[in-house]
């Protein structure tokens, strides 16, 4: 009997043991029956909503027309791999067919519109309708359950609101989540940080260069964010950023940094996000089919090799893009996320194809020079590179602020010799590089401007 009672004593240990272990992997996922889907089901409920989308984008002029120029009907679409028959939709498309050409729906139907952030040019517009809004906030509310964020987090957004999807993105996903959330927009930062110190704000989200400047102003202003603040959570995105800058944001404020990405034409944020072990953003699947394409030959890459991302929406009513052209260069990480998710991991953004700068028949995108500069922890946060012509040679001037001042000119000299042989080691030419006091170079309270080419208005 003694016998008996102690084993069920220990299979009840055993059992309450599996049970603890299932609930907390369960509270992993906001969505579990979508995001522990396997690789099968992935692409089974890829393949059911590309037709469905297919179908309604012959509601769009824009997409029926080009339909029939190539000779494609809704029917020849039968695999996935049967994706690569059409064409690709470009953000000169969009512009082409300004405001509503790309439009699936009747006008009545949409609800909302947002604009690209451009400056230049006729913007990009994005429709959206009630399904498109309650479905975006699903997946940003998606991304920030996964790093942790529940019900009870107070949560700041210094993000842009109105035509910029970031601000209200992350507000929704946020609200759907149930957290106190603190539309703070962008800029003022005394104020931001006001907000954090009063409202006991416990996850932010920032732009990785802004991140830096409120730290800035904080020890300015003598708070120290590990001590005054209730910070644990950042989510950072919107503009290419090193790993080490991302370690260094961690450091500063005392958080865990997690990267994002989105883009307006996909909806804004909530496209792809990082997990806990940090290791690739995991991008939605049953949103989005995914390919990686050399960015010349427009061929498709070897999983593993960088590329330009291209984007097709599977789960969107207004305004369903095909094979989008994002122009952002990243590759898909081999291999399964210890997180237990399936859907693929997306390394962090390498830059844009069309911020690649070209010096002297070389490539060089501005995320390797900040590599560089990061690993030097006598150099601050902000950078600035200016492309010039001199006799008709490409010139390159990179100027980066010192931490502390120093008027040691022999420190000032080495210093400034093993960073341009640093650089030159990565990107194959010698910049001429120029070290100057923390606060000389302007401040930025939106994205950073890390490029000055002055090279066109010289030529």
């Amino acid at each position: 009997m003694k016998v008996f009672i102690g084993l069920q004593f220990i299979i009840s240990i055993f059992v309450g043991q599996i049970t603890e272990n299932n609930m907390r992997n369960t509270q992993m996922y906001l969505h579990p029956e979508v995001e522990t889907m396997s690789r099968p089901d992935i692409e089974k409920l890829q393949l059911q909503r590309l037709k469905a989308t297919i179908n309604r984008c012959m509601h769009s002029p824009f997409y029926k027309e080009r339909f029939q120029q190539c000779g494609i009907k809704p029917e020849d679409i039968q695999s996935l791999e049967d994706l690569q028959r059409i064409p690709f939709t470009t953000k000169q498309d969009l512009r082409d067919h300004y405001p509503f050409g790309l439009s699936a729906v009747p006008l009545e139907e949409v609800v909302r519109l947002h604009s690209s952030s451009g400056t230049t040019g006729t913007p990009t517009v994005i429709l959206h309708t009630q399904h498109d809004l309650e479905e975006w906030a699903n997946a940003v509310a998606r991304c920030l359950y996964m790093v942790g964020l529940r019900k009870g987090d107070i949560f700041q957004n210094s993000s842009g609101y109105g035509m910029f999807t970031g601000g209200l993105g992350f507000q929704y996903g946020a609200e759907r989540l149930g957290m106190l959330t603190v539309p703070a927009a962008a800029g003022n930062t005394k104020r931001q940080i006001k907000f954090i110190t009063d409202f006991g704000t416990t996850a932010l989200h920032a732009i990785p260069s802004y991140a830096g400047r409120l730290y800035e102003v904080m020890q300015e202003m003598h708070i120290d964010p590990r001590r005054d603040t209730h910070l644990k959570t950042l989510i950072i995105g919107a503009e290419p950023h090193s790993d080490e800058q991302r370690r260094r944001i961690e450091n500063m404020l005392g958080v865990k940094a997690y990267n994002s990405f989105g883009m307006s034409e996909m909806c804004g944020p909530g496209v792809a996000f990082e997990c806990p072990e940090q290791n690739g953003l995991h991008i939605w699947e049953d949103y989005y089919i995914v390919e990686i394409v050399d960015p010349v030959t427009l061929e498709p890459v070897p999983e593993g090799e960088v590329g330009e991302l291209v984007l097709t929406t599977i789960n969107r009513e207004a305004m369903p893009l095909l094979r989008y052209r994002t122009r952002d260069l990243t590759r898909i990480l081999p291999g399964d996320c210890p997180c237990g998710r399936h859907h693929k991991r997306l390394d962090r953004m390498k830059g844009r194809s069309d911020d690649m700068m070209i010096l002297k028949g070389v490539n060089i995108f501005p995320i390797q020079i900040e590599n560089i500069l990061l690993q030097f922890k006598e150099l601050g946060n902000e950078y600035l590179i200016t492309l010039t012509n001199l006799d008709a040679n490409d010139e390159m001037t990179v100027e980066v602020e010192l931490n502390d001042f120093t008027d040691d000119y022999g420190f000032l000299q080495n210093l400034t010799k093993e960073i341009t042989r640093q650089l030159k080691d990565e990107i194959l030419i010698t910049p001429r590089v120029k070290l100057v006091p923390k606060g000389s170079l302007p401040v930025q309270e939106g994205k950073a401007v890390r490029v000055k080419d002055l090279r066109k208005t010289l030529i």
